[in-house]
């Protein structure tokens, strides 16, 4: 890309040259987007089925990173500057590969479904008897109870 590297003055990158890397930011935010957005599925099916292991643990810790990374840069995908040095006129990864109104109301979609996913795993926990529950019956033989927070067997 465009930029000094090791002091050298900036070169111009050829037009076809900046299409393609263009292409290649948008597949790749798409490919992101959507592993997330399975993250996202996951957490909420497994908090909708009863289930918080590790691997919810895993998915819940994808989706947030890509939150805080969002929320550190202005709730701006951080590969609009990226699309922007590249030539696109509004920074826009999404416009190819996504629908411009889901596109653009994904921030307002994503909330409500993490706010749902935190809840769902909040009743999971506090049904398994939460970490502050003294004495109950979580571990203790015969107990059909166990702790959500313990690996799927």
């Amino acid at each position: 890309m465009a930029g000094l590297v090791a002091g050298k003055a900036p070169r111009k990158t050829p037009e076809a040259e900046r299409a393609s890397l263009l292409r290649a930011v948008k597949a790749f935010h798409t490919f992101a987007w959507f592993t997330i957005e399975a993250c996202m599925v996951y957490v909420l099916y497994a908090g909708a089925r009863g289930r918080t292991d590790s691997r919810v643990g895993v998915a819940a810790g994808v989706v947030t990173a890509e939150t805080l990374v969002f929320a550190a840069n202005g709730f701006h995908c951080p590969l609009t500057a990226v699309a922007r040095e590249l030539g696109d006129e509004t920074g826009s990864v999404t416009d190819i590969y996504l629908p411009q109104w889901f596109a653009r109301n994904l921030p307002g979609i994503h909330v409500p479904l993490i706010l749902a996913a935190v809840l769902l795993h909040w009743r999971n926990h506090r049904a398994a008897g939460g970490a502050s529950a003294v004495g109950s019956r979580r571990g203790q033989p015969g107990s059909s109870r166990s702790s959500c927070w313990s690996p799927r067997r």
